[in-house]
C-alpha cells in the first residue's frame, strides 16, 4: 500500500455478546465498528506508564455513534 493511498474502511457488523445480540442503547439498531480503548489511571500516567493499563473493546453504533464500552471479565 502506498503512502497516500486509501484504506479500505470495513463495514459495520452484528456483534453478540454472551450469543445476545448487542443492539444500541439510544437508536436501538444493530450495526457496529469495533474500536479498543486504552483505560489510564493517575498513578500509571503520573509515572508515564500508561502502556500498562487495561484496554476496553467499544463497539460505536454505526448510525448515531454511541459508543458501548466492554471490559474484559476479572481473572
Amino acid at each position: 500500500m502506498s503512502l497516500f493511498e486509501k484504506r479500505k474502511v470495513k463495514e459495520p457488523e452484528e456483534v453478540f455478546i454472551l450469543e445476545a445480540q448487542l443492539k444500541c442503547g439510544i437508536c436501538s439498531r444493530t450495526k457496529f465498528w469495533k474500536r479498543e480503548s486504552q483505560l489510564h489511571t493517575k498513578l500509571l500516567t503520573f509515572f508515564e506508564l500508561e502502556w500498562m493499563n487495561k484496554t476496553a473493546t467499544c463497539y460505536v453504533c454505526a448510525h448515531c455513534g454511541h459508543v458501548h464500552w466492554f471490559l474484559p471479565p476479572e481473572e
